[in-house]
């Protein structure tokens, strides 16, 4: 009987757990990555999309879905906030800036998200594409840029804004729904400001959302305005 209990209380010794096992797994618990800045961009459930006729996401439901978070990109934009405004930048896609309506799918300037947070520290000059009418070459820093090209208005007042909705037209194609897969565009827009231009200084912001992993996230920057 004595050496029965001498081998049951080893058995029983040789399955009680390493307490170094367990803090080690602790330390694993511990050490989860946390979720993205952006947690409100995640979505927690499925949605299903209702589409066009042409074939994108019908505008009550696009502004339902990107409203939100268009906005808080936007200000980020107005105030220069880059760290908030690269926190929603389309993580492998990055943002493409497109000068003039039409996007030029292989030319367009991308920035990925890191470029994006230090935005107005890079002094740098790029090649943007060309001035509408001289065909000049848009050489311009970041900064540069953003005047001429991004927040060249109070777009946080816009008089319009439109969900997958074109509000402005001009001489250029529209092409971004074709760029842009299956994306949510939201166009702030003004229909101009002098009375003298009759209407010819329109301007408008577009920002281009695209999903990915369940949230939505900026992956185009498109200033459109009257061209010759």
């Amino acid at each position: 009987a004595v050496v029965i209990g001498m081998l049951f209380t080893a058995c029983s010794e040789s399955f009680v757990e390493d307490p170094n096992l367990q803090t080690e797994k602790e330390e694993e618990q511990e050490t989860v990555p946390e979720s993205p800045e952006n947690t409100e961009n995640i979505e927690s459930e499925a949605i299903e999309y209702r589409y066009t006729e042409e074939g994108y996401i019908v505008p009550e439901q696009a502004e339902e879905i990107i409203k939100e978070i268009s906005d808080t990109v936007l200000k980020a934009i107005a105030e220069k906030d880059v760290k908030t405004w690269a926190a929603y930048v389309h993580p492998e896609k990055g943002v493409r800036f497109t000068p003039y309506t039409y996007v030029e799918k292989d030319k367009d300037i991308i920035f990925t998200k890191d470029q994006i947070e230090s935005f107005f520290d890079n002094e740098k000059t790029y090649l943007w594409g060309y001035y509408d009418g001289s065909g000049d070459d848009i050489l311009l820093t970041p900064s540069e840029y953003y005047e001429k090209f991004i927040y060249t208005h109070d777009f946080l007042n816009a008089e319009k804004i439109g969900y997958n909705t074109v509000l402005s037209f001009g001489n250029a194609m529209e092409n971004q729904f074709e760029v842009y897969e299956n994306p949510i565009i939201v166009e702030y827009y003004f229909s101009g400001f002098d009375p003298g231009y009759d209407g010819m200084d329109w301007r408008s912001l577009r920002l281009v959302f695209q999903e990915y992993r369940g949230g939505w996230y900026l992956t185009g920057i498109i200033n459109n305005q009257w061209t010759i």
